[in-house]
């Protein structure tokens, strides 16, 4: 089917249109012809058949010259109604046609049928008023022609023009009518284009800033996560040898490199645009225990006490990716906030199943923070940090959980997150 808001889809009412008008300067010009052989048939002699001829050579070449200017009129103000963009010329030109047919007329009425023409022409280049009263005219000439000829007044000489005038003015009517009915689908239909496009635009900046988000998010909780142990865990080593202990440094060192690997295997999965889960249904279970083990390592690393362990409540079930993925990245970036601003000595990650949710709880037993004040700095921070509550916060809500965050100075904290357990087809029950 084809699209109506494409070029060959509007493009049809104006062919139409053209058409119509082809049509017309063709049958002008046949009409002429028509009068010319009937003239010559007629045979009434040299003193009516050559002026006649050269009148009629005279019409049709002014007749041609003033459809080749109105057509490029026509092109220098597409769009236009025919009335509003009438050259000042075109009035004279039709007054030259008209006279020119009336002395035809006077040699012979067989050039009668070119008033129907004729009728066309005036009404596309005059007022209707005007128009009326020239057909009106042009009528009663036709009428005239064919009584003097005949010698008597019929009534078949009276009712065929007046029945062409008619007609002329009906078609004159429709003609217009699909002319702006054809201007107003192109202009419905363009500004339809120009809706569509600007939709498209906008969905796109849409998807840009849905796609910064979620980069901001990834870049967050692994990349930028790994490369602030790294520095911390170097200062240490760095640390380290100035006070001599070259063993403590080489420790740290290799912690640094195990955090460098672990990081780099991420970007690589990022980079790659891969599953979490990767097809592994202990996969979150798994990459839990390994998160614990890594910020205890890390916490050593920096000379701080903190004992990290990982706690599984239920029995585990295979989830869709963007739940597992959403689960380890809150993990992730809550131990980050522990190993870096709670000064605590104890961290418990708890992965609950039971009914129809998953629970996550990440609790430490550091000095604890203000929430709202926290939340409501990030906002206002500039320089890229400050980003993991709300991106945790955004993160959790986009795939219909909840998230709690409970903390007071001296209390420790404790960030709490709930999922609804979907149906997923893949999905089997690990015993």
């Amino acid at each position: 089917m084809r699209d109506p808001a494409s070029p060959a889809g509007y493009m049809a009412a104006p062919a139409v249109l053209r058409m119509l008008r082809i049509t017309l300067h063709a049958g002008f010009l046949a009409l002429l012809l028509v009068g010319v052989a009937a003239t010559l048939v007629s045979e009434p002699g040299p003193a009516v058949v050559y002026p006649a001829l050269l009148i009629s050579l005279c019409l049709g070449g002014l007749y041609l010259a003033g459809t080749v200017r109105e057509r490029r009129a026509a092109k220098q103000q597409p769009g236009t109604p025919s009335s509003s963009r009438v050259p000042r010329y075109a009035r004279f030109w039709l007054a030259g046609v008209t006279g020119l047919w009336v002395v035809l007329m006077m040699l012979s009425a067989d050039f009668s049928w070119l008033a129907f023409a004729l009728f066309f022409l005036h009404l596309h280049l005059l007022s209707t008023r005007h128009a009326v009263v020239a057909i009106v005219l042009l009528t009663g000439v036709v009428i005239a022609a064919q009584w003097e000829r005949q010698g008597e007044l019929q009534v078949p000489m009276i009712l065929g023009p007046m029945f062409g005038a008619v007609f002329a003015v009906v078609m004159t009517v429709v003609y217009q009518s699909l002319y702006l009915e054809g201007v107003n689908q192109r202009q419905a239909l363009e500004e339809l284009r120009r809706t569509r496009s600007e939709l498209a635009r906008t969905q796109h900046q849409a998807g840009v800033l849905t796609e910064r988000e979620r980069l901001a998010r990834e870049i967050h909780d692994t990349l930028a996560q790994g490369l602030s142990s790294i520095v911390l865990i170097s200062r240490a080593a760095e640390a380290s040898l100035d006070a001599g202990a070259t063993n403590t440094a080489r420790e740290r060192i290799r912690t640094v490199q195990q955090a460098a690997s672990d990081n780099l295997t991420d970007a690589r999965r990022f980079v790659r645009g891969l599953s979490a889960a990767e097809g592994d249904p202990e996969f979150l279970v798994g990459s839990l225990r390994r998160t614990c083990a890594s910020v205890e390592q890390q916490a050593a690393a920096q000379g701080i006490g903190l004992r990290c362990r990982f706690e599984l409540d239920g029995a585990p079930i295979r989830m869709p990716a963007p739940y597992e993925v959403a689960l380890l990245r809150a993990a992730q970036s809550a131990l980050s906030n522990s190993l870096r601003h709670s000064s605590a000595g104890t961290a418990v990650v708890t992965l609950t199943f039971v009914g129809s949710e998953v629970a996550l709880d990440i609790y430490d037993n550091g000095r604890g923070f203000d929430v709202d004040t926290a939340l409501a700095s990030a906002v206002e921070r500039t320089d890229g940090t400050g980003f993991g509550l709300r991106a945790l916060r955004e993160r959790i809500t986009a795939l219909g959980g909840a998230i709690e965050i409970e903390s007071e100075a001296g209390e420790g904290t404790v960030v709490g997150i709930r999922l609804p357990l979907l149906p997923f087809d893949d999905g089997t029950a690990d015993d």
